[in-house]
């Protein structure tokens, strides 16, 4: 068995970032930005109003002046001529302040009778203009790699990009094996299960930015897995679930060798997940997850996700951990690291009393798997511990 970290080097190993494509902004949003992208403009182009009020001299702004209104500026439609001394211009938000202008004065700190303002003894001494550039200037970078939210393509809108590098997304292939299998909403046999990894895996695929493929259920014969195969053609990375074991009855592996499979590693020292392979078919990296319900997810959050970030083009680094003390006691764990699901509640995490990895309840009960190093020893309330958020 080797260590989830030296299983990680393998993997990340085995693949390489997508090639870039160009999509349209309204496309972006989820999509792996994959080169940076600057600023040809400023932002705002002009020095503008951010209120509504008076646009006039910041040297005449005076209690109890007065100004003569000589026209209005709005956004959209500047005030074309040069402001004098003791000259106003009515101003809206957003509107280019007048050449000759640098302060306004906001309306509520003005009277108006006619074309005359006069300035309140109480007035405000900001001078409410954003200068042009206060958001952004011209050279200013969007840095990649970065999933694109919505805020980025609001900024890139700005920018006036309306065309977007992003990876292509990774197509997987996931392909779960057993004749204990069915569908969901197929009817299942007295011997049978319903398939439930492969569309949690799908699912958590999806959210990440991949292009996950459900191929149909491959039964426990050798024909039957070879056809499955065949069917991954033209992906990028291809996930089976179960049969990586070594039971009478788990084909996988010795039909993958047969098919031209150079294996990486097998076997992880961990809990859940221990039967763990990986390795190069044709071109293409490979991960056989366990077949328990649990132990496929974990296996999905603390390798494939990691790994199809990577081949998106991000670090390739292990899931990110994070750190919380402990409820609840813990007692002594084995010689393998251990996920425990847990649930993280006002800032403290607490481990299920229940770890089996058939259970997908407490998995779905749960929002963090508590990472037990090898043979750590029994935890008093209080301790700190590292967690995976999911």
């Amino acid at each position: 068995m080797i260590a989830v970290s030296t299983a990680l080097d393998h993997l990340f190993a085995l693949v390489h970032p997508t090639d870039i494509e160009t999509v349209a902004l309204i496309d972006a949003a989820g999509r792996t930005l994959a080169q940076d992208i600057a600023a040809t403009r400023d932002q705002p182009p002009f020095a503008a109003s951010a209120m509504d009020g008076y646009a006039i001299r910041a040297s005449e702004a005076q209690p109890a002046a007065m100004f003569k209104v000589m026209g209005e500026a709005a956004a959209g439609h500047g005030w074309p001529g040069i402001l004098g001394p003791g000259q106003a211009v009515r101003i809206f938000t957003g509107a280019p302040v007048p050449e000759g202008a640098d302060f306004v004065v906001i309306q509520e700190d003005v009277t108006r009778r006619g074309d005359l303002i006069t300035l309140d003894p109480g007035m405000d001494s900001k001078d409410n203009i954003r200068p042009a550039g206060t958001d952004f200037s011209i050279g200013t970078t969007l840095a990649a790699p970065r999933v694109l939210a919505a805020q980025d393509i609001a900024l890139l809108a700005s920018m006036n990009v309306a065309a977007v590098p992003v990876r292509r997304k990774p197509v997987v292939a996931i392909m779960a094996t057993g004749d204990e299998l069915v569908m969901p909403g197929e009817s299942p046999g007295p011997d049978q299960i319903i398939a439930s990894n492969s569309f949690g895996l799908h699912a958590m695929l999806a959210a990440l930015g991949a292009d996950p493929r459900l191929l149909p259920i491959a039964r426990d014969n050798v024909a039957s897995l070879k056809t499955a195969f065949d069917l991954t053609e033209g992906a990028d990375l291809i996930l089976t679930i179960g049969g990586a074991s070594v039971g009478d009855h788990d084909l996988v592996a010795g039909v993958a060798a047969e098919l031209g499979m150079e294996q990486s590693f097998y076997k992880v020292a961990m809990r859940p997940g221990k039967p763990l392979m990986a390795g190069q078919i044709k071109g293409t990296a490979m991960i056989g997850l366990p077949g328990n319900p649990v132990s496929a997810m974990v296996c999905g959050h603390v390798f494939a996700a990691p790994v199809l970030l990577a081949m998106l083009g991000h670090p390739a680094e292990p899931a990110a951990r994070l750190t919380a003390p402990l409820a609840i006691p813990l007692g002594p764990n084995g010689p393998r690291e251990h996920y425990m699901r847990a649930h993280l509640h006002n800032g403290l995490i607490t481990a299920s009393d229940r770890q089996d990895s058939s259970l997908l309840t407490v998995l779905a009960a749960s929002n963090a798997l508590l990472v037990r190093p090898p043979d750590d020893p029994a935890q008093e309330a209080g301790a700190t511990v590292s967690y995976i958020p999911i």
